[in-house]
């Protein structure tokens, strides 16, 4: 099992830990920013990545898992390698018309327990969707996984998450921002655009 110490090693080496002024998804300020893409784009890292997530979710779900499914598109390609590591197909939903649904003839069979996976938990406000795409669909979301939640711990996804790590990265709102982070010209690293 990866500790705490190994996982942001993970993410140096990748280049993926950042430091300056960065615009999330949610639309919220930060001065660190975690770019995870960066980080699974090596095969082998990603897989020790998700092999260690998938022992805490193993000890927190058990084998009750049919089906992973992700928000596109951070989520795509750690869930599909939690779906690898789990034995369990992996889906994910896109977001189409300001919403996320299934698309590319993916489907839920009703009933089917169903693990969401996400790379970083912030608000839990994309996580939260995709747990509500999923019940739409028919499927009962029996937990969640991510790499980092983000939100120190606060984050209420209405499911059990299990997190490779955790971490307190302040965030804040356009308009509260402290003099040090306003200084700094703000970028937008994620895959999202500004709302």
């Amino acid at each position: 099992m990866l500790t705490h110490d190994d996982v942001l090693a993970e993410f140096r080496a990748a280049g993926a830990l950042l430091e300056g002024h960065f615009i999330l998804s949610s639309g919220l300020h930060s001065n660190r920013y975690l770019q995870c893409a960066r980080v699974l784009m090596d095969p082998q890292r990603a897989a020790r990545l998700c092999a260690s997530l998938a022992e805490t979710v193993r000890a927190r779900v058990g084998k009750g898992v049919d089906l992973v499914a992700s928000p596109a598109m951070g989520g795509v390609i750690v869930g599909y390698e939690m779906g690898r590591q789990l034995g369990v197909p992996a889906i994910f939903f896109e977001r189409a018309d300001g919403k996320l649904v299934l698309r590319r003839g993916f489907t839920i069979p009703r009933g089917a327990r169903v693990l969401m996976v996400e790379d970083i938990v912030t608000t839990g406000l994309s996580s939260r969707e995709c747990i509500a795409g999923i019940a739409e669909e028919g499927g009962v979301t029996v937990g969640a996984a991510c790499l980092v939640d983000r939100s120190g711990g606060k984050a209420d996804l209405g499911v059990p998450l299990a997190a490779l790590t955790v971490l307190e990265i302040p965030t804040y709102a356009a308009g509260n921002l402290p003099p040090e982070l306003a200084a700094i010209p703000a970028v937008k690293p994620g895959s999202r655009g500004l709302k």
